[in-house]
């Protein structure tokens, strides 16, 4: 059994910002702070993922009304290259921290992990947070967007933005109530401009572990969603699904269709990165939870731990998915 179940881990508080383009898809004035250019005001667009990922956090920490100094534990983590977004950031807080890196999977690994420390007293506050950006992750995992390169329909589209959550032992309307941490898979996928695909494989399997481990089914939770699989790789997860016999309905969702509107924004296959799980289950999930709307969700995110390097050696993409359940808490 791979699945942590909480007792006592609360959502004391969270934040997000986005960039342009999130700002105006169909989660438009839910996020917290929108940046109208991709600079953010910045001078590159590494500074501006930063500058989304401080925004986030101060957002976080001002509805907390939590100091700083009092935070126990950072946990961070984006796709950069030695986590320089969260290095960076965190430099600035003077907080004991904890880099993670499970490509677009992250947001759930740090979640999972802070939990861990709050639910055992080793940290009465924790600050989970992490962060992409469009042009970033495009520059270190393909081609920088200033190149002009064609991009296949299958391709995702990073999502600019950065997202914190702020968890304690304190009781509030929301809580975190279990944590299932994924397995490598590798279906020997080996193209980066279809990772929905490749990852899909890892969502199945974190999700049927997790129900086996809770002894639960479907209809369990009010909803269910992967992180940013998008229209490909969604489908294909949905096949895998019914192939094994299960039920599929509406309560199954995924977040990177749920931040972009594909008829109206050009976003290829839809939303992926660090960002994509995070901002969408600040900004959306956990509000209709913290309204009543949900009693119980489940958010899978995934991840592509691919290399660009080994991918030019002809070698596959491996991939994970870890999970978080978020209930109504006691509040």
């Amino acid at each position: 059994m791979t699945t942590i179940t909480f007792q006592n881990v609360y959502v004391t508080s969270r934040g997000c910002a986005v960039g342009p383009l999130e700002a105006s898809g169909p989660l438009k004035g839910k996020f917290d702070i929108c940046f109208d250019d991709l600079y953010c005001n910045e001078k590159s667009f590494e500074k501006a993922e930063q500058k989304l990922l401080y925004s986030a956090i101060d957002a976080t920490m001002r509805k907390s009304k939590v100091v700083m100094k009092d935070v126990d534990l950072l946990c961070g983590g984006d796709l950069l290259n030695q986590l320089l977004s969260s290095h960076y950031v965190a430099r600035d807080f003077h907080r004991p921290f904890l880099g993670m890196y499970a490509a677009c999977a992250t947001s759930c690994a740090l979640i999972g992990q802070a939990a861990i420390w709050v639910e055992h007293g080793y940290a009465q506050y924790a600050l989970a947070f992490t962060s992409s950006h469009v042009a970033t992750a495009e520059r270190q995992f393909r081609y920088p967007n200033e190149y002009g390169i064609q991009k296949k329909e299958t391709t995702t589209s990073t999502v600019t933005g950065a997202g914190a959550i702020l968890l304690s032992n304190k009781p509030g309307n929301l809580k975190v109530t279990a944590f299932t941490p994924g397995e490598i898979v590798d279906w020997q996928h080996t193209d980066a401009n279809d990772m929905g695909l490749a990852m899909a494989p890892a969502v199945f399997s974190t999700l049927t572990t997790h129900l086996k481990d809770t002894n639960r089914t479907m209809q369990d939770y009010d909803c269910i969603v992967s992180g940013d699989l998008s229209e490909i790789g969604f489908s294909f997860m949905m096949d895998l699904l019914v192939k094994d016999g299960y039920d599929i309905d509406d309560r199954f969702n995924d977040c990177g269709l749920l931040i972009y509107d594909r008829k109206k924004q050009h976003v290829f296959c839809g939303g992926s990165g660090c960002a994509c799980s995070m901002v969408v289950t600040i900004a959306h999930l956990l509000q209709l939870l913290e309204e009543g709307v949900y009693h119980r969700i489940l958010v899978i995110a995934s991840g592509a731990l691919l290399s660009p390097v080994a991918l030019q050696q002809k070698d596959t993409i491996p991939c994970i998915a870890h999970a978080i359940v978020y209930e109504r808490g006691d509040v």
